[in-house]
């Protein structure tokens, strides 16, 4: 397999501005909160398995998840959100192994929030990190998503500590300038994979 970039950012990071770049010059990004979506998409095992254990109710009218009731159901019990880790992670893993191994651009990102969370960076060659600080996750955030400030700070307490990530990457990109300074960055990081992937 050719070289396999993660990157990785805390909520409001800015890692999908980053992904997106590089996607237009032709790099395949495999999306961990993509692929968490295909596995449980209507005919998927997995959906049948979330029916008969939650009841058809986390079910919408045409047949697909409701992921706001799951979420909510998930989140008020710990219980039942090990059981959900239980049944998707492993079917996740497929399908992002399936995604990479499908990829034929000169290096591959896999791009997830949860990359140094559990076990993703194993697919992983190096690990970039997209930093800011807290202050401008809360503001970006709550520009973007419209929650409140309360849900915002609990969301990125529920995240891997910013020092944490940084002290586990092999590159980071400082986004808490403007888009023009992220793409600047986001130039010398393409050019540097491309040499990284020939002499690999």
């Amino acid at each position: 397999m050719a070289l396999v970039v993660g990157i990785t950012g805390g909520i409001g990071s800015g890692k999908s501005a980053l992904t997106n770049y590089l996607e237009a010059r032709g790099i395949t990004v495999v999306d961990a909160d993509l692929a968490a979506r295909v596995v449980v998409e209507p005919g998927q095992p997995a959906l049948e398995a979330i029916a008969a254990h939650f009841g058809r109710d986390i079910l919408l009218t045409d047949g697909g998840l409701d992921r706001a009731a799951l979420r909510k159901r998930v989140f008020d019990d710990p219980g039942e959100r090990r059981w959900l880790e239980r049944l998707t992670h492993p079917l996740i893993g497929e399908e992002i192994e399936r995604q990479l191994a499908a990829s034929t651009s000169a290096y591959t990102v896999l791009s997830s929030p949860l990359l140094l969370e559990g076990e993703q960076s194993r697919w992983t060659d190096l690990v970039v990190v997209v930093d800011v600080p807290v202050e401008t996750q809360v503001a970006r955030t709550m520009a973007r998503d419209d929650n409140d400030e309360a849900q915002v700070r609990r969301i990125i307490a529920a995240q891997m500590e910013r020092d944490q990530r940084l002290d586990r990457a092999d590159i980071i990109i400082d986004n808490s300038g403007t888009l023009a300074d992220l793409e600047e960055q986001a130039a010398e990081l393409h050019k540097e994979l491309l040499a990284r992937a020939e002499l690999g």
